[in-house]
């Protein structure tokens, strides 16, 4: 995350006590107390920090209570949460989300005055600056990337989308739902797997192939294709025999993987025309750079014809996810100021 991106530019009345800020997934919750700096020219300081499993706790406002008593010590009355979903309410809708999450919930369960929600990766936005995230690997395309709209793009649980469009006080981020567009076969054997996975035809997402979950997806399809047991049970697993070349089905399941993978950041970058570059996030992704080296991403990435020009000038850079989350999260919500009045997705007392 760039300074430009931390550095405080707030109104008088946000308070200096310290706030929580969490990037709830389906699998990990990142839950980090932001201490404000009273001296604006400096940037927020994260005292402290931890990654949770979501599955060791019943509920979000558990989760977040264990990590006040544990490690934050002192009184938080205010919270920010980047969430995959999308808000109705005080509800947070989301397909992956390991329990349901209620604003007015967590509010009232940590005597909080204040709830704010945004999305995952729209909090991702807001972290990643003008240059290379630290520790960003680049996968395709020029080292160096032009000024405009930058990508993000996250497979993990479910599959996550964002831009950040240029402007002013460092642009504005859209969050997407482009995980839940149509999957598009690419190939003969992508259409073989998608009528496998629809028989009638029908509505298949992106989502459902391009995540953790969906590599297993695609390989348990590979294994009935050929009439095969599937013996391997989890993303991690497959990615480890495809590495090591110990089973077929993994082989293949990750290629299509990476393949689709690259023609879904290739149509959204052409959609949005992100000159500034494509940042591919999480560790899942970073734990198999080599396997999407290797792979068909960045051809079916290029896409054809005229676009191509366009798209080989687009850099591609995989990152960990890491810290961002939080750190976007504790930006946007700074940048609004921490709320006297309204706060859009906010609950109140």
């Amino acid at each position: 995350m760039d300074a430009a991106s931390t550095r405080l530019d707030l109104a008088a009345h946000v308070p200096a006590m310290p706030f929580l800020a969490a990037d709830v997934g389906g699998t990990f919750a990142r839950v980090a107390l932001i201490q404000v700096p009273q001296d604006q020219r400096r940037e927020v300081e994260v005292l402290a920090y931890r990654k949770l499993a979501c599955a060791e706790f019943g509920g979000l406002a558990e989760l977040l209570q264990s990590f006040v008593d544990r490690d934050a010590r002192t009184s938080v009355r205010h919270c920010v949460l980047a969430c995959a979903g999308q808000v109705k309410g005080d509800e947070v809708l989301s397909d992956n989300s390991p329990w349901p999450i209620n604003l007015a919930h967590v509010r009232r369960a940590m005597a909080l005055d204040d709830v704010a929600v945004l999305n995952d990766f729209e909090a991702l936005g807001y972290a990643l600056g003008n240059e290379p995230a630290s520790g960003a690997r680049l996968l395709c395309g020029p080292a160096i990337r032009a000024e405009g709209a930058i990508l993000m793009i996250g497979p993990g649980t479910g599959l996550g989308a964002a831009v950040r469009l240029p402007g002013s006080a460092g642009g504005h981020v859209l969050a997407t739902e482009a995980g839940q567009m149509d999957f598009a076969a690419g190939s003969v054997r992508e259409r073989e797997v998608l009528a496998h996975l629809a028989p009638q035809g029908g509505y298949v997402a992106y989502e459902r192939i391009v995540s953790g979950p969906g590599l297993l997806t695609l390989y348990a399809a590979l294994c009935a294709l050929q009439g095969e047991a599937p013996r391997l049970a989890t993303p991690g697993e497959v990615t480890a025999a495809a590495a090591a070349c110990s089973d077929a089905r993994a082989v293949e399941a990750v290629q299509i993987f990476c393949a689709s993978l690259g023609s879904f950041a290739g149509s959204l970058a052409m959609t949005f025309m992100t000159t500034g570059g494509v940042y591919l996030a999480g560790g899942f992704l970073h734990s198999m750079f080599t396997l999407l080296e290797r792979s068909a991403f960045e051809e079916r990435f290029l896409h054809g014809r005229s676009v191509r020009a366009f798209l080989a000038r687009v850099p591609v850079w995989v990152t960990e996810h890491g810290r961002n989350g939080v750190l976007g999260a504790a930006q946007w919500y700074l940048r609004r100021g921490v709320p006297r009045g309204a706060l859009h997705a906010s609950t109140k007392r």
